[in-house]
């Protein structure tokens, strides 16, 4: 097994459910006492989100660079970032360490080209989805990308922000994300990809008609299925 590295802390309550899922996945593909061999170096997200809020991604590459660093030395073999948002340094991160890391964006395109997509909406934070750097990750893969309105995106970020980032799952705000789902499949999407980690504590599947693409989800099985090759 192949220890897998982790940058997390962007938030927490996101990196808790990497480690859950990669030792459930771990376990229920070994069975027995096996669980997944992991390192993770957990930033401070006050400080990354003021740094992302004045622009200043170097410094943001930075503090993430270092991170990977860490786990590498730490012994990791392959890295995941345990966000979507601060993938926007994701290829500076990559260029800092000598072990691969596993893109979000290039995990989540490959799972909607196996279910034949042609189209797929993304939702997440305002950031992640008004920003052209995931966007066009998963475009470069020959999909069309769409977004929610800008209003949805405000919509979204409250509920994020001010709710599931603290562990704060409502129904309300569940029908507003379904609502802003079916607005996207309406707008000619095959699919949507939950592209925030906290979003899947509030959305699953049986809550849609449409196929959902759980973004976390989807990295931890492309995880496991290096770290266990």
């Amino acid at each position: 097994m192949q220890i897998i590295g982790l940058v997390g802390g962007m938030g927490w309550e996101s990196s808790a459910v990497y480690y859950r899922l990669l030792n459930e996945g771990v376990q229920e593909r070994l069975g027995g006492f096996a669980s997944a061999k992991s390192v993770m170096v957990s930033v401070d997200f006050a400080e990354v989100t003021a740094l992302q809020l004045a622009e200043d991604w170097d410094a943001v590459a930075v503090i993430l660079s270092e991170a990977a660093q860490a786990v590498e030395r730490a012994g990791a073999e392959f890295i995941l970032m345990c966000t979507t948002a601060f993938h926007r340094v994701a290829d500076q991160v990559a260029d800092s360490v000598d072990v691969p890391l596993v893109h979000l964006g290039d995990v989540v395109a490959e799972a909607a080209k196996e279910h034949r997509m042609e189209s797929v909406g993304l939702i997440g934070t305002k950031f992640s989805t008004s920003r052209v750097f995931f966007t066009d990750r998963i475009a470069s893969h020959g999909l069309d990308v769409k977004v929610p309105t800008e209003e949805q995106q405000d919509t979204l970020d409250r509920i994020i922000y001010d709710e599931l980032v603290h562990g704060n799952v409502t129904d309300q705000s569940r029908r507003e994300v379904v609502a802003i789902i079916e607005s996207l499949w309406d707008a000619g999407v095959g699919g949507v990809i939950l592209g925030c980690t906290e979003l899947e504590l509030l959305v699953r599947q049986s809550d849609v008609e449409i196929p959902v693409f759980a973004s976390t989800s989807l990295h931890v099985e492309a995880a496991l299925d290096r770290a266990l090759a």
